[in-house]
């Protein structure tokens, strides 16, 4: 298995039938030319250092769980996304878009929508915002690529954009422990949730992707590039012609430098429809997947990973 490299700007039939090959693979790809200025990158590393070197007392102040929008500071250990595994050893940092309170979605209480809980770092909001708009237009960039890939007009999916359901996420690895048991990882094997995610890595490496054979694949960081997954909402909206995969990390890299991720996971609005799109379900056959609204999808999952209600 290889993850394709792809670069976006070329002629938009020819990268969207490289990303329906990588879709309907595995669902994993890279792709350079991207748009995102590699200093607006930089600098997104660098605060998220600066985050996770403050205080304890200081992040715990803005824990996950005194959010209504899920957003703030979780601990290491304190998600388990491989239930047959230990607690992840990761600590997080999650924002998202700064609805205001008088949004219809907002005092609806719905999932992923609210204002965030910010650090007492000056210029630390105005970073996450600039690059959450920046990564966020390359996701609806790539939707649009997606739904050429399917025979379907470049606009398909715009109707669900507005007001998208986002949450940027910072994330520490520590050092994987050398005595550690078979069942410790960073994140423990598990597929993405939403539409799709637009993952930023360090230089260390750690992220593995499964095989079909069961092997767990190296994804590499190649300067330049962002690695794009599917999240479990394309393979509904595709009759499950493509594919969200497995994927975990490890950091056990020589240095014994902590690892550094920051993975954009973009769904569409809360009450986008998620169903077989036209041309997927062969003639004759059920769609294999019961429709539902995005956030549906997105609450069961809160709740089967952390208990959290919808």
């Amino acid at each position: 298995m290889a993850i394709p490299l792809i670069p976006l700007a070329r002629e938009e039939a020819a990268v969207a039938a490289e990303i329906r090959a990588a879709c309907m693979a595995h669902g994993f790809f890279y792709v350079a030319d991207h748009g995102v200025p590699e200093a607006l990158l930089a600098a997104q590393f660098d605060w998220a250092k600066r985050f996770f070197a403050l205080p304890e007392a200081e992040k715990a102040a803005l824990d996950l769980r005194n959010s209504p929008a899920r957003r703030g500071w979780e601990g290491i250990g304190a998600q388990t996304l491989d239930l047959s595994a230990k607690p992840d050893r990761k600590e997080s940092f999650y924002c998202g878009p700064d609805y205001p309170e008088d949004h219809p979605y907002v005092r609806a209480g719905l999932t992923n929508y609210g204002g965030n809980q910010w650090p007492a770092l000056p210029g630390f909001r105005e970073q996450m915002l600039a690059y959450m708009a920046a990564t966020t237009a390359l996701a609806e960039r790539i939707m649009r690529l997606i739904a050429v890939g399917l025979g379907l007009p470049p606009g398909y999916f715009d109707a669900t954009m507005a007001d998208p359901m986002l949450t940027l996420r910072l994330i520490r690895y520590p050092p994987h422990p050398p005595d550690a048991a078979a069942d410790v990882f960073g994140a423990g094997a598990h597929t993405d949730w939403g539409a799709i995610t637009i993952l930023a890595q360090d230089d260390l490496g750690g992220l593995e992707v499964q095989a079909a054979d069961g092997s767990w694949i190296p994804a590499t960081p190649i300067p330049g590039t962002f690695v794009v997954n599917l999240g479990d909402m394309i393979p509904r909206w595709t009759n499950g012609l493509y594919r969200s995969n497995l994927h975990r990390v490890i950091n056990a890299n020589p240095s014994g430098r902590d690892r550094h991720s920051i993975p954009l996971f973009y769904s569409p609005n809360y009450h986008a429809r998620i169903e077989a799109v036209p041309g997927s379900v062969p003639p004759g056959e059920a769609p294999r997947f019961p429709p539902c609204t995005a956030g549906e999808h997105l609450s069961e999952m809160y709740r089967k990973t952390y208990g959290l209600a919808a």
